[in-house]
């Protein structure tokens, strides 16, 4: 059976925070506030990989008021979110996330993006889509205060026996 789900994420940028996105380190002059690292690309994969499976939300599995989640690398909690689907007798078979954000430019962090979230979704390359967008100065991502992702993702789970 195919199934599909659904995730978004959105971080505020502040100074003195790294930024990381799709689990590459970005050069940027500021990061994103969160409990782990606040990939938004991760975190909206998650939730969309969740979603696929009605197993709750990165939120229910990874509570930002237990320590243990402090600081985490979010390709590991996507990994984690993988197995999740592997017992569900679960595997991905396609993910698509766009990143919004008017900086830094991401085309150049495209393609390790995807070679990283391919290696933790266990999944070949072509099935990781990446793509960002501009905002046209809009709001509050466009006035960079933050940046977003929505991501959709397809699943294919076993049939019961």
């Amino acid at each position: 059976m195919i199934k599909t789900g659904i995730g978004f994420d959105a971080h505020r940028l502040v100074k003195g925070r790294r930024l990381i996105l799709g689990g590459v380190p970005i050069e940027h002059a500021m990061g994103l506030a969160g409990h782990s690292d606040a990939d938004v690309i991760c975190h909206a994969l998650a939730d969309a990989l969740l979603g696929a499976i009605a197993d709750g939300d990165i939120g229910v599995h990874f509570p930002d008021t237990d320590s243990r989640w402090k600081d985490a690398n979010s390709l590991n909690l996507l990994s984690q979110v993988v197995a999740r689907l592997k017992i569900r007798r679960a595997r991905v078979v396609h993910v698509d996330a766009i990143l919004m954000a008017e900086a830094p430019k991401l085309a150049p962090y495209r393609q390790a993006m995807r070679e990283r979230l391919s290696r933790v979704l266990e999944v070949p390359l072509q099935c990781v889509s990446i793509k960002a967008t501009t905002l046209e100065g809009m709001g509050a991502l466009g006035r960079q205060e933050g940046i977003a992702a929505m991501a959709v993702a397809t699943v294919e789970v076993a049939a019961e026996d």
